[in-house]
């Protein structure tokens, strides 16, 4: 039941209803500025609590968000929260699980299409739909899931990656003026850190004596807060070597920012706020414009191009062998001719 609070000129709603032990409750949740909104929340907490079949799409939703929330780091569950609740969330929002049908999923992935999302997006967000009916199979009794049925859209592989040569960005660093952005570029470029890696560093993760970089956690913007995580998987904990060009930037970096103390920020900025001055100073340069991620290809390329194996680039980076192969495999020269020509040579002595 919703009641109006005349103290405070607000909703709320008082029930019972009964728990997962059988117990008998009485729930209430003040604060609503208005009386369907109370009831609304009174309904997904009911249908939440009875865990059937015929609970709302959003109610599901609820639950499989608690159910992720212990299980997934704070960045993956906003990362997948965003993504439902703009694309997934509006068109199953109030409708019965029981009764999404593989012909409603085929109208809603034909919106996505028809929006223009890129073919990894689409498969992305399909994605996010299929683990929460899913989830309903497994654990609320839904008979079968829809997206099975409907199929697959987009696609699993991105469009060939784009990179700078060294030449590239050397004209693209010297054009870069900000200091911050500057060392920041050079870190991707010199280092091959993954952006939230660098966004993360402190000068207390970098050895200018040994010349190397600990990579130990990675930074996010979550819902306007800064938060530290581990690494993206336990191979991108690790230490890379840099140069000694690289240590002489960072070191002047350092000293000429007032008050830098060992345990701040090294690169104060957050993800959102590099890609458009990135694009600015590549116009500038005369140089392509490539997305943030990609000065991370750019020097997997270019240690490609210096000859060194896929093993070492992946320990470097802080991706496994597989991945380096699959991703990056189209880069290494094809020497299947140059094996024949030993083998001819082996033989003919």
């Amino acid at each position: 039941m919703t009641y109006k609070d005349e103290k405070r000129g607000t909703w709320y709603c008082k029930f019972y209803y009964i728990d997962w032990t059988g117990i008998r409750r009485q729930k209430m949740k003040r604060g609503f500025k208005l009386q369907r909104e109370a009831k609304e929340w009174e309904r997904i907490f009911l249908e939440k609590q009875s865990g059937s079949p015929n609970m709302t799409f959003q109610a599901l939703y609820q639950l499989y968000l608690e159910d992720i929330q212990s299980r997934l780091k704070r960045s993956s569950v906003n990362s997948k929260s965003q993504c439902v609740e703009s694309r997934v969330l509006p068109f199953f929002k109030d409708k019965p699980i029981n009764q999404i049908t593989a012909a409603d999923v085929r109208k809603w992935q034909n919106r996505l299409i028809e929006d223009g999302l890129k073919p990894t997006t689409q498969r992305n967000i399909n994605g996010q739909l299929n683990a929460i009916l899913n989830f309903a199979v497994k654990y609320y009794g839904l008979p079968q899931n829809p997206c099975k049925v409907a199929g697959l859209i987009g696609s699993s592989k991105p469009k060939r990656m784009q990179f700078w040569t060294h030449e590239e960005f050397k004209t693209l660093i010297a054009c870069v003026k900000n200091p911050t952005h500057h060392i920041l570029y050079s870190i991707l470029y010199y280092a091959g850190l993954r952006c939230g890696e660098a966004l993360a560093l402190t000068p207390a993760d970098i050895d200018l004596e040994k010349k190397v970089i600990h990579v130990t956690k990675t930074f996010h913007r979550i819902h306007g807060e800064d938060v530290i995580t581990s690494p993206k998987t336990t191979n991108s904990i690790r230490t890379v070597p840099i140069p000694d060009f690289l240590c002489d930037q960072i070191r002047v970096y350092i000293l000429e920012t007032y008050g830098m103390k060992k345990s701040d920020r090294l690169i104060p900025l957050v993800n959102t706020s590099i890609r458009i001055p990135l694009n600015n100073v590549c116009d500038r340069a005369g140089v392509k414009q490539i997305r943030v991620h990609d000065i991370r290809h750019s020097h997997v390329s270019l240690l490609i191009e210096m000859g060194f194996p896929a093993i070492l680039i992946a320990e470097r980076i802080g991706d496994t062998v597989d991945m380096v192969n699959n991703i990056y495999g189209h880069l290494y020269p094809n020497r299947h001719e140059e094996v024949a020509d030993m083998l001819q040579a082996l033989v003919s002595k």
